[in-house]
């Protein structure tokens, strides 16, 4: 029988780096527990763990005792990072999760985890998922690999999540498989989750709360910026893009925004750009130029303008 379907106990283990999110952690292992509870048995057994066994502390300053990862026999094992996970990895980390993935156990990434299976080599031909804010900085660090927005991927034996509440639906679909439906609407009863969300369903609000206009044609502009950072277009491309003239494109920014669409533009960037800043390895320069900026002296100067502070700074 296979141990992932089995009705015997499964092991399910939670990885902490320094930073993890408290709110994915918990999302995450409390549908577990309370599964227990309803079944009445250990449905499963659920280990939390660092690589050295040492306490790890969250985002929040909580401190959370853990076992040492090469201590335990997994069925499954997600690993749980956020701040920056580009220099949370290490080879040791890496060739662990290698070997949980040999022998036979199911990977997973929650929040910024799945940055840590795609330097480790695990999501190479896989569909998969990364919170929003970790996004950029993965494609950066990894172009042949492309995440979906989605709040969870089921992809086999591999199970990425965007992190924050999004592990609640994750564990739904989890146990739903395991359990049945019935079953896992109880778990997330329990929780008062009684909007258990897809999948695909997008992990940040729709664009017209984000931007805070209702403007169809201002709408698909924004979205289309905010989607070719690397590659900014012209005013008279966008224009043609959504098919008004420059002069309408000029207006709706003005009416709408309060500002230009150059500056719009840079704007996007700039955030973008403090992204990569903060949770990616790139050099100041290499920033620079992924978001568009013609060097990195220029970028400095739009940077310190906009945040108040230089590039080097802000990542220091």
């Amino acid at each position: 029988m296979n141990r992932q379907n089995s009705r015997l106990s499964q092991t399910v283990g939670f990885l902490l780096l320094p930073g993890f999110a408290l709110m994915s952690y918990a999302s995450a292992t409390e549908p577990l527990r309370a599964a227990n509870l309803l079944a009445g048995q250990s449905l499963y057994d659920v280990e939390t763990l660092s690589l050295d066994g040492a306490p790890v502390a969250s985002s929040s300053g909580a401190i959370v005792p853990c076992r040492r990862m090469d201590q335990s026999r997994l069925d499954t094992i997600f690993v749980c990072a956020g701040g920056n996970p580009s220099i949370l990895g290490s080879p040791a980390l890496y060739t662990a999760l290698r070997q949980f993935s040999r022998s036979g156990a199911r990977i997973g990434g929650i929040s910024g985890g799945p940055y840590i299976l795609a330097a480790a080599g695990l999501l190479d031909g896989r569909d998969f998922t990364v919170h929003w804010e970790h996004a950029a900085a993965l494609k950066e660090a990894f172009p042949n690999l492309k995440p979906r927005q989605a709040r969870f991927v089921l992809d086999g034996n591999r199970i990425t999540c965007g992190g924050g509440v999004a592990p609640l639906d994750m564990m739904h679909a989890l146990i739903a498989d395991r359990m049945g439906a019935d079953f896992a609407r109880r778990v997330s009863d329990w929780y008062l989750h009684t909007a258990v969300a897809e999948p695909t369903a997008p992990q940040r609000a729709s664009a017209a709360e984000r931007f805070g206009v209702n403007h169809p044609v201002l709408l698909n502009v924004l979205a289309k910026i905010e989607a070719a950072i690397e590659q900014p277009l012209d005013r008279a491309q966008i224009a043609a893009y959504v098919g008004v003239s420059t002069r309408n494109l000029d207006r709706l920014f003005s009416e709408h925004l309060k500002a230009g669409y150059t500056e719009v533009c840079r704007n996007f960037r700039l955030v973008h750009a403090r992204r990569l800043l903060q949770q990616s390895p790139l050099s100041i320069s290499e920033i620079a130029f992924a978001t568009g900026f013609s060097s990195a002296a220029h970028f400095s100067r739009c940077y310190s303008a906009f945040f108040g502070k230089s590039p080097k700074r802000d990542r220091r």
